[in-house]
């Protein structure tokens, strides 16, 4: 797992993660839900989607729109397990740790409070 605020330097300067942004509708529903359900959410699609050892559709399991952490994921490249492998170091194949799964939390939540304050 690299330094957050180096990764998120990284992140700049990729022309497809920099390209995501929350929509009105998107915003909205994270100022309805509050930020202590939307890091539910994530810490759910984290378990469900990506922590086994193979995720099942990996590369295609997480959408590109309908949830703020959806677009997240991607903004952030949390998204499948090869991006976590090339972005975070996290191998891929492997079972991700409660360790692995609370920092792919903390970074999809700090890319949404930066989003949300933008």
């Amino acid at each position: 797992m690299r330094d957050e605020n180096a990764l998120f330097a990284r992140l700049a300067q990729s022309p497809f993660r920099r390209r995501f942004h929350l929509g009105a509708k998107e915003r909205q529903y994270c100022i309805d839900k509050g930020p202590a359900v939307i890091g539910q959410h994530a810490a759910d699609f984290i378990q469900q989607r990506l922590a086994a050892a193979e995720p099942r559709n990996d590369g295609k399991q997480t959408p590109m729109r309908g949830h703020p952490v959806f677009i997240a994921q991607h903004a952030t490249a949390t998204c499948c397990r090869g991006c976590l492998a090339k972005w975070h170091g996290i191998a891929a194949h492997q079972p991700l740790t409660a360790e692995q799964q609370h920092y792919i939390g903390q970074v999809i939540h700090r890319w949404l409070v930066e989003e949300m304050n933008r």
